[in-house]
């Protein structure tokens, strides 16, 4: 192996060579159409290089740190070749017009952000992470076009953070609930937009860290991007609510004097996810459900399992209405394509894709094949194979088809072997026993890395390290094994989570800001029932053990009233006031948010009687100190 550099990474191998060579093999490098639509019609470059400041001045947003992927036209021998393709086209950021009228701002963050100059005012679709993004890119794409029209309205087209977040970016949420500006999402986006981020939050952002590359170096030998976009932006993520909901497909508005169509398309990328065409544009969107890249239907930074059989049936019905008068497919990633032989390619290549995935798992499944063995056995024939737009960047086949079986037949394989399994530390100190012990382990692992067998290390070193995590020489072998794993994947997000991995099994976990996954709009945007259940999320069940504990609330604003009952370690709630509630808490929602957001004591409310308090007041004391606080850079490649 090469040198160690500063971080004490090494180059590929031998075996990450001849295996990144044996895929750029069977690639259509003759295929150069990406590169020809992802350059068209671009009017300016972003400005700055590509670096957006918060009011601190502290970066948010910064893609000249990959300003290394211009460098190169062939792959550096850490990267996997397909994906520094993609990567190449990928960086490509600046200000677009997909056809007149219809503008896009790309890689000022992990998704785009679309503006169509209606008759009537701006329209924009799906306002990226962060308001700093977002407002960077109206603010450019206003400067470069010289076009001061008001926004009057605003599409999201699904219920992920990279399509609303940065919202307060663009409009204002005083002209919002004056009426000036619409919000037009798909039934069910804000249930979906708010469980996702709360109710699992912690866990899916922690993650999220190792999936989009945010703890490495970008470099050849660390963060490429993640295969759908760069990576993620790091500032102010909000959340406005909708004013209008699309429940019907077929459904048409008239929105800034244009005429749009929407087909809904739940529970496929997102749980709450729409597609549409705008009439005098000729312009379809199948929002995230078709873009350049295999994507996921399952994320490895966790969400609920996605159904590829919908999916796939979802971009058969978008061909169906709209495939004889579309004339440009856009997306909320990556570049258009235009005309309607390519546009149909798109979407039937997706369309069999995803079909393919659902049906080949349940054949196998049905002939007895356990979801690895499906994993490795399976491939897309060699069409699909080779369309670029099914390779494997963000999502891969390996892991959709285990999520698959997993969505019809759930994680048990059927071998009873695998039931009841030790945990992952009781199971490691066992098979280190039966290994001869780490020092015979680890003799064993550094042979099979020898020979390129990685996958292996991987699993054989794991056991040695959550036998005993002070093992200096099983992390750093394991590091070694999980980066060359990095350097050989096609997919971004295998890569940043490989790379991560190693990075934090040499140097540690670092405790760096960490994002705030109960933001204030998420709790404002929440029901109060959804907030009950995410205080059901916090509640220690075995701290509560059996207590009985009756907590009343009334929220005289919102004229509603709840009633919180613990009892055997859960918290279940129904409407009305108890009578005969431990305490009962009578306060508006508005400044029960402030209480949980910390901005403002409860006592401080109820000494300026802006809320009232009955019964016990240690009652609630002791409901509070049974709910957990999550820490957020929990250990993930160590116990």
């Amino acid at each position: 192996m090469s040198e160690r550099d500063e971080f004490g990474r090494v180059g590929a191998t031998d075996a990450t060579l001849a295996a990144n060579d044996a895929l750029a093999a069977d690639l259509p490098w003759e295929d150069t159409r990406d590169f020809e639509d992802s350059a068209r019609g671009l009017i300016a470059p972003l400005p700055d290089g590509g670096r957006v400041k918060d009011a601190d001045g502290k970066l948010v947003w910064d893609l000249s740190r990959f300003d290394f992927v211009h460098d190169h036209e062939e792959a550096p021998d850490t990267v996997n070749p397909s994906l520094w393709r993609q990567m190449r086209l990928v960086v490509q950021g600046g200000l677009y017009e997909v056809v007149p009228g219809l503008y896009q701002v790309r890689t000022l963050d992990l998704s785009n952000i679309t503006f169509v100059e209606a008759p009537e005012g701006l329209i924009a679709f799906d306002p990226l992470i962060s308001a700093e993004t977002a407002a960077a890119a109206l603010k450019f794409y206003r400067e470069v076009r010289g076009n001061d029209d008001p926004i009057v309205a605003v599409i999201y087209s699904h219920s992920h953070a990279d399509h609303f977040g940065g919202i307060h970016g663009i409009v204002d949420e005083a002209d919002v609930e004056a009426g000036k500006v619409r919000i037009i999402a798909p039934e069910g986006f804000l249930e979906a937009a708010i469980s996702e981020n709360v109710l699992a939050g912690n866990a899916m952002s922690r993650r999220s860290s190792y999936m989009y590359g945010n703890l490495l170096p970008a470099d050849a030998r660390g963060q490429v991007g993640a295969g759908l976009g760069v990576t993620t932006s790091s500032g102010a993520i909000g959340l406005l609510p909708p004013t209008e909901i699309v429940s019907e497909t077929g459904e048409r508005l008239n929105i800034g004097g244009l005429d749009f169509e929407f087909m809904m398309a739940p529970d496929s990328e997102a749980p709450a996810e729409m597609h549409w065409f705008i009439e005098q544009l000729k312009a379809v969107t199948a929002a995230e459900n078709c873009c350049h890249t295999l994507h996921n239907t399952y994320t490895i930074r966790g969400a609920k399992i996605r159904d590829p059989l919908s999916w796939s049936k979802y971009l058969e019905q978008t061909i169906e209405l709209w495939g004889d008068r579309a004339e440009v497919l856009f997306g909320m990633h990556h570049w258009p394509v235009w005309g309607r032989e390519r546009i149909h390619e798109m979407l039937a290549m997706g369309r069999d894709g995803y079909r393919f995935i659902n049906d080949e798992t349940l054949r196998l499944a049905n002939q007895g094949l356990t979801p690895a063995e499906i994993a490795e056995e399976i491939e897309f024939t060699p069409e699909l194979g080779r369309h670029w737009a099914m390779r494997g960047y963000y999502g891969s086949l390996n892991h959709n088809v285990k999520a698959t079986y997993v969505n019809y037949l759930g994680w048990f394989d059927g071998n009873p072997a695998n039931l009841h399994q030790h945990p992952p530390v009781e199971a490691a100190k066992r098979y280190v026993e039966f290994m001869g012990g780490a020092d015979s382990a680890l003799e064993k692992a550094r042979g099979a890395f020898e020979l390129g067998d990685y996958r292996w290390v991987a699993e054989v070193v794991n056991h040695v390290i959550f036998a005993d995590p002070e093992n200096e020489e099983a992390k750093a072998l394991q590091a070694d094994a999980l980066e060359q794993l990095g350097y050989q994947s096609e997919s971004g997000p295998w890569r940043n989570f490989y790379l991560s991995a190693a990075s934090e099994l040499r140097h540690g976990v670092r405790d760096l800001p960490t994002p705030q996954t109960a933001s204030p709009d998420n709790v404002k945007a929440m029901s109060m029932e959804l907030f009950i259940d995410y205080l059901g999320v916090r509640l220690n069940g075995a701290r509560a053990g059996d207590r009985r504990l009756t907590l009343a609330l009334g929220m005289p604003d919102k004229d509603e009233e709840w009633t919180l009952m613990v009892r055997h370690g859960a918290l279940t709630h129904r409407t009305g006031l108890a009578p005969d509630a431990d305490v009962t808490v009578i306060i508006n929602r508005s400044d029960f948010d402030k209480v949980m957001l910390q901005i403002t004591p409860l006592p401080d409310l109820i000494a300026a009687g802006e809320a009232k308090l009955e019964g016990d007041p240690q009652a609630l004391v002791e409901f509070i100190g049974l709910l957990d606080e999550f820490e957020f850079w929990f250990n993930i490649v160590t116990p």
